[in-house]
């Protein structure tokens, strides 16, 4: 009798538990799939409008931080037409006020370097377009040129001495995104969209060891001529994102490509575009900055990517027509950053910061004034939490 009422007793406790769990809500795989993160936003500083060593402060398209120094290298899109094609090194100092709070008091411009070419010339006028940057564990900065068809500038990345500015090795880009040369046989347009392309770049690094492999990831702001579909506004631009491996000893090696989709815009958006991506320090994960203009002015918007169970798209000729069995990368919008308050200006660059006094790690945002006097070189600081 005894036994029978345990048995009894063990499964009413039985079907009350499993009754329970099924009450729990459900993630979903994708819910699973993110990291918690979150963006607060700690302030804004505008740099003044001046010169350093007779070179124009301005344009500056990218940001990269080097933890080893507390220094930044910001690289400036001049086509070499007002100063030699360059970067700078950055001092930003953080203040924290009696209430606990962070914000930029100050940066200052401490250095520029000018980049050279493998004959250790600087670049000539029109050409060369920079517009990504990011420093390497040995030393080193990896630097990519959008590339402009009207100039017949191809886009290229490169790798530089931090030092000097030498170029040290070209990464190999696959032919699709070359343009073709106006004098080709070539019927079908390929390559890189008129200053749109390789915008976005940076460095996933799990070792700070000179001679560890790490990897690079780049995208082209918008999509290659052959992939741009009919322009409707259900389809989303279709770009193509690079995953190479650096390796200490022989030629960069590009593991993958993948497709990510940027986001549609409102029918008053002049320009659309993938503006930056930043590794985080969980390896599989990336930022993405995508950065709008219209009428009413510049948006941007800060997306958390998955680098992960995307299809390996470097066999797709192109991406017109269906692509139902093509698996994108996955994202998440981070920050809309169009609801700071603020007047925001030609947003470009991204990098994770220095760490606070809490540990928390800190995100800068920069802006490109396009060297107009009625544009500002913005600077953005973010407290970033969960990565």
């Amino acid at each position: 009798m005894k036994k029978l009422l345990f048995k009894s007793f063990f499964s009413i406790i039985l079907i009350f538990v499993l009754s329970a769990c099924g009450m729990l809500p459900r993630v979903s795989a994708q819910q699973r799939m993110f990291l918690d993160l979150s963006l607060e936003f700690l302030g804004e500083y505008q740099l003044p409008k001046q010169t350093f060593q007779d070179t124009p402060i301005g344009g500056l398209s990218a940001i990269t931080y080097d933890r080893q120094t507390n220094r930044f290298y910001a690289i400036s899109d001049d086509r070499s037409q007002l100063a030699p094609a360059r970067f700078y090194t950055l001092n930003l100092h953080l203040n924290r006020s009696e209430t606990g709070k962070v914000n930029i008091d100050k940066i200052e411009i401490e250095g520029v370097t000018f980049l050279k070419n493998e004959r250790g010339e600087t670049y000539p006028p029109g050409t060369i377009d920079l517009e990504g940057i990011a420093l390497s564990p040995r030393g080193t900065l990896f630097i990519s040129s959008e590339g402009a068809i009207g100039q017949n500038i191809q886009p290229f990345i490169g790798e530089f001495d931090l030092k000097t500015g030498k170029l040290q090795q070209n990464l190999r880009i696959p032919q699709r995104f070359l343009f073709a040369d106006s004098k080709a046989s070539e019927t079908e347009p390929r390559g890189i969209q008129d200053n749109l392309g390789f915008e976005a770049l940076t460095l996933g690094q799990n070792s700070v060891m000179k001679d560890d492999p790490f990897r690079l990831f780049t995208a082209t702001e918008s999509a290659l001529l052959q992939d741009s579909p009919p322009k409707t506004p259900e389809e989303n631009a279709r770009i193509r994102l690079l995953h190479y491996v650096i390796n200490p000893i022989g030629e960069p090696v590009l593991v993958s490509e993948n497709l990510y989709l940027l986001d549609g815009a409102s029918n008053d958006t002049l320009a659309n575009g993938l503006c930056e991506l930043t590794a985080l320090e969980r390896e599989g994960y990336l930022l993405a900055l995508e950065r709008t203009l219209g009428l009413s002015g510049f948006g941007a918007k800060i997306y958390q990517v998955v680098n992960s169970n995307g299809t390996d798209t470097s066999r797709l000729l192109s991406f017109q027509g269906n692509l139902a069995k093509v698996v994108p990368l996955q994202k998440k919008l981070l920050l809309d950053l169009g609801e700071l308050g603020i007047d925001l200006d030609n947003l470009e660059g991204m990098t994770l910061g220095p760490k606070l006094p809490d540990g928390s790690q800190t995100l800068v945002v920069v802006s490109d004034d396009n060297f107009k006097n009625e544009q500002v070189t913005q600077f953005l600081l973010f407290r970033l939490t969960g990565a």
